[in-house]
């Protein structure tokens, strides 16, 4: 059994029909998913298809890129929270320095909302992060009792280490089968495999050998069978703990 941690087969704009994708995850033993919201609506959208899904559940946020225009979207946001069960995190937020969608100081004052927010209802955090690591620590650091992932983990064995500190999570997806970057791929080859979850972003970072069609949670175990050869560990053993895993920090 494996869980897709970070998914977006709910959004409107999937292209492929989110049943059948489901039906295919379940045929290649990908049993829970993850469905990550991204702004106001999206965030809707995923806590009621959670809601219809028994083998989904959602997490609530505002990307970064959204940051100069979530003043309004966020005091709605806040209440989703009371309203489903189904809701097993906060995100997907975090800071986004490499495009700059929205201005850094806005981008700091929606993750810190993010921040208190899910410390109000205790859910872990699903942490987008790029290019951005230095002040992603100085703010989480402002904070007590912070739990999540740094989810499409891409950085250095650096980042890696002050991840781990903070005792956060680290998601790897399909990045990882097409990468280039060996410093990455040595880093992946240091998590902890009891701080390694798996993610497809779907229908984003399809991975080899799969890559120019749209991603979807089935295609995790490509993921999988690469992390496993990569660390040179059992493809069974690294699947049962990273399902342990998804238990241990969103208890699902």
């Amino acid at each position: 059994m494996l869980v897709d941690t970070h998914c977006h087969i709910h959004s409107k704009d999937y292209p492929l029909d989110p049943e059948q994708v489901i039906k295919n995850a379940l045929e290649k033993n990908i049993s829970k998913l993850i469905c990550v919201g991204t702004d106001l609506e999206d965030s809707q959208n995923a806590v009621k298809f959670a809601e219809s899904h028994d083998n989904c559940w959602a997490t609530i946020g505002i990307h970064p890129h959204y940051a100069d225009n979530s003043e309004e979207q966020f005091k709605e946001l806040v209440d989703l929270p009371k309203l489903s069960n189904k809701i097993v995190g906060i995100g997907e937020c975090g800071l986004d320095y490499y495009y700059l969608h929205s201005s850094k100081d806005a981008q700091r004052r929606l993750f810190r909302q993010h921040l208190e927010l899910g410390l109000e209802y205790n859910l872990p955090f699903i942490f987008h992060v790029r290019k951005a690591f230095d002040d992603f620590f100085a703010i989480i650091d402002e904070y007590k009792n912070i739990r999540g992932v740094v989810h499409s983990f891409t950085a250095t064995k650096r980042e890696l280490t002050e991840i781990l500190r903070r005792d956060l999570y680290v998601g790897v997806n399909g990045i990882a089968t097409f990468s280039k970057d060996q410093n990455q791929l040595d880093a992946i080859r240091e998590i902890p495999k009891e701080k390694l979850l798996f993610e497809t972003d779907a229908p984003f970072l399809t991975p080899v050998p799969n890559r120019g069609t749209v991603n979807e949670p089935k295609f995790m175990r490509f993921v999988v069978e690469f992390v496993a050869k990569l660390r040179d560990e059992s493809e069974d053993e690294i699947a049962k703990i990273s399902t342990q895993n998804v238990q241990n920090l969103f208890s699902i």
